[in-house]
Parts: structure tokens; sequence; C-alpha cells
């Protein structure tokens, strides 16, 4: 988990170190409210969830860093696992 981290490729994948820590937070903060993964692992560890998570473009930050599932939107009526704007 900790070498994924490492590599640029997830880095660059949301778009830089400080992006990349805040989706994780965002998301460590969804699951431990409740969210269910939304990737298939073999693990009960949070981090490796959302790593893989990130590795799948199952989650992402929208333009005002708010935490979107990839095919769900409010707008469409597909809520998010939580409110961002608590955090």
């Amino acid at each position: 988990m900790i070498d994924d981290l490492r590599e640029e490729v997830i880095v660059n994948k949301v778009g830089g170190r400080f992006k990349l820590s805040t989706l994780i937070q965002k998301r460590l903060v969804a699951l431990n409210a409740g969210g269910r993964p939304l990737v298939d692992v073999k693990t009960d560890d949070k981090m490796q969830i959302v790593i893989e998570e990130i590795k799948q473009d199952k989650i992402f930050l929208d333009t005002s860093m708010n935490l979107r599932i990839t095919g769900e939107s409010p707008e469409a009526g597909g809520p998010l696992d939580f409110d961002p704007t608590d955090l």
C-alpha cells in the first residue's frame, strides 16, 4: 500500500500530492462513517480500500475539492456516501 503512494502514477492521476492527500482523507471519513467500499478487495484496511478505489478510477475530487464517486452525481439523484460540507 505505501509503495503505491510512492509511485508518481497515483499522484499524477489525482493532480498532485495535496489533492491525493485530500482525496484519501475525505474518502476515509466516508468509509468510517459507514460508506461501503466501491472495490472488491480481500482486506478490512480502509487505507488499502481507498488506494484501490483511486487506482481503479472509482473516486475523484471535483473542481471544488469535493469527493465524487464515478458515475454518481447529486444532480442525477445519485447520493454521495456522505455530505462533504460536513468536514
